[in-house]
């Protein structure tokens, strides 16, 4: 996959097919325009391209006040999600608030035309871009026929009252629901990091952990608890149990932290960057009486992960 991060990598190609989006979570209504955009690119011998923004823009443009929007994925899990999904080339805008000021009509015709070489472009259901978010498809159906590109609309996939969004799979995340986000997201919720050292109680009582410092501090964490999660590693698949909280029964002090520990593992990672895939949560956490009960209980947690391992 060809990554591109700026207007200035990317080399002028006409038969260019793009879609233009912040990606976040790259979720099934993603998906689909991925499958589309491949599609049409191969059957008409199209060069295909995304176009991702990085940072989100209501980062950048915080107001005071406000909170700022927190990630399904940081920009390298976007780009790890790209590549699963076959996407050859991806640029990446570099969003800033100079970038904002640019008008709708200025960024279709100055930089997906005259420095992509856009044919055709796929937008959303709901798509608008540009200064103050004045695009739309009716601008576009305007520069058409001037500019010679074609436009396709791609429809809201849901079901029921449920629209695919990610701001829906935020809600859903952020109330523990991970059949919901997951089943929207259309792959496991995903948090990289780097393994780093902690200190090492989880080893003391038959339970080494792997302490995930996250690649970006926007990244929206699931809440508190256990969970029953995987990942892979130097090509294999392990298996495990995270817990993501404050370990009140060891420590008073209200410092998160990000554990897990691995089924039939004996590697040592630290350094390594590897992503969790968040399975099912499986309790909340909570403090015990003494290390004995924490134990006892953690026995409990890994044998319910287990009986989820199909």
């Amino acid at each position: 996959m060809n990554i591109f991060r700026s207007f200035d990598e990317i080399n002028f190609q006409k038969d260019t097919i793009l879609t233009v989006g912040t990606f976040d979570g790259i979720h099934l209504g993603h998906q689909f325009i991925i499958n589309k955009l491949l599609k049409i690119s191969e059957d008409n011998h199209l060069r295909n391209l995304i176009l991702t923004i990085h940072p989100h823009p209501q980062i950048v443009l915080k107001k005071t006040g406000k909170s700022s929007v927190s990630l399904l994925t940081s920009i390298e899990e976007r780009l790890e999600l790209f590549k699963k999904f076959r996407v050859q080339n991806v640029l990446i805008i570099p969003f800033t608030y100079e970038f904002s000021q640019i008008t709708a009509r200025e960024f279709v015709v100055d930089y997906l035309i005259e420095k992509v070489g856009m044919k055709r472009i796929l937008i959303g259901y709901d798509h608008l871009f540009g200064k103050d978010r004045n695009g739309n498809e009716n601008l576009l159906k305007e520069l058409s026929p001037i500019h010679n590109f074609e436009i396709e609309r791609l429809e809201r996939i849901g079901e029921a009252d449920h629209s695919i969004s990610s701001s829906a799979i935020r809600k859903a995340l952020l109330n523990s629901d991970l059949i919901t986000a997951n089943k929207f997201l259309g792959h496991h919720y995903g948090l990289r990091g780097e393994v780093i050292h902690g200190l090492k109680r989880g080893r003391t009582i038959g339970f080494p952990t792997a302490n995930l410092l996250p690649d970006d501090e926007h990244k929206l964490l699931p809440p508190v608890g256990v969970y029953f999660v995987y990942s892979i590693i130097h090509g294999r698949k392990y298996y495990g149990m995270a817990n993501i909280g404050y370990k009140p029964t060891v420590t008073s002090n209200r410092i998160l932290t990000i554990e897990a520990n691995f089924f039939d593992f004996n590697l040592d990672i630290y350094g390594e960057t590897i992503t969790l895939h968040f399975v099912k949560k499986i309790r909340d956490e909570k403090k015990f009486s003494g290390i004995d009960e924490l134990k006892n209980q953690i026995k409990l947690d890994k044998n319910t992960c287990l009986e989820l391992i199909s």
